[in-house]
């Protein structure tokens, strides 16, 4: 007689936050797995664009590695942005050459204020284990930005594609690679936070080619944060992980597909740290 084996359900809830630093309510959905004892090393992930889970398949992609036993017990944190996302993301307190990210500190603000304390206190059980922060495009910039800020609540970050090219001159207005915005801040912070750093890039990412190197701007945004990062003393592979998808696109069908070896980077049954 055979037996059917059930992969865990995920309890799946929608809540709203009517934050005061984004003046404004906003929605995110929390993934938990249902067969938690209460005894677990319970981990977090906060993810930007919230919006897009069932493109990116996010809870089917957390079913079958529960299923396959690839990843310890996670609490997903979706943050959906709203019509001011190119204002709210960004790096703090340095908007772009538009004045994008404006809003970006207000946003840092509700996160670590307000979602944190929420989701610590709303969670049936205490969140205990690793702390990760990702996002895609403008959200992975803003995902390190925080992060980097925060590493007393953060111990590792993940970057889908991330716009590294954030900057603060034009590119028709004598732009140089020094008015990159992420890069500058990495520089210029004098402390080296406590984090681990899963960057994703696609070959199929863009077609710019600002320097004319036969290598796409994202692929050279990326990898000039790498440069920066053992700059600063970090190491390969130790603290920082590099995956370059080939045939990877700027969408979301590329993005759900880094979602598996992303989670079993961060929260996989064998820690990298």
């Amino acid at each position: 007689m055979y037996t059917t084996m059930l992969l865990p359900e995920i309890i799946k809830t929608e809540n709203t936050i009517q934050s005061k630093h984004l003046k404004r309510g906003v929605e995110f959905e929390i993934y938990v797995p249902d067969n938690l004892l209460g005894n677990e090393q319970l981990n977090l992930l906060l993810l930007n664009d919230g919006q897009d889970t069932e493109a990116l398949e996010l809870e089917s992609t957390l079913t079958r590695l529960y299923g396959q036993n690839k990843i310890e017990p996670l609490v997903v944190v979706a943050i959906k942005a709203s019509k001011d996302r190119v204002l709210e993301y960004g790096v703090a307190g340095i908007p772009d050459f538009q004045d994008r990210g404006s809003k970006a500190q207000s946003y840092t603000d509700f996160v670590i204020k307000e979602l944190i304390p929420f989701v610590q206190t709303h969670v049936e059980f205490p969140i205990n284990g690793k702390r990760a922060f990702a996002g895609f495009s403008l959200g992975g910039l803003t995902a390190f930005d925080i992060a980097w800020n925060n590493d007393n609540y953060f111990d590792a970050v993940g970057v889908f594609s991330g716009a590294f090219w954030w900057r603060k001159k034009d590119l028709k207005d004598g732009y140089t690679d020094n008015d990159r915005i992420l890069h500058q801040r990495i520089i210029d912070t004098k402390t080296k936070p406590e984090l681990k750093f899963w960057l994703m890039t696609g070959t199929e990412d863009e077609v710019a080619d600002r320097n004319k190197n036969f290598i796409i701007d994202s692929i050279d945004d990326t990898i000039d944060v790498i440069k920066e990062l053992l700059n600063k003393g970090y190491k390969r592979p130790d603290d920082i992980a590099y995956y370059e998808m080939v045939g990877g696109k700027h969408d979301l069908p590329t993005w759900a597909k880094a979602m598996s070896p992303f989670l079993i980077w961060a929260f996989g049954k064998k820690n990298l740290f």
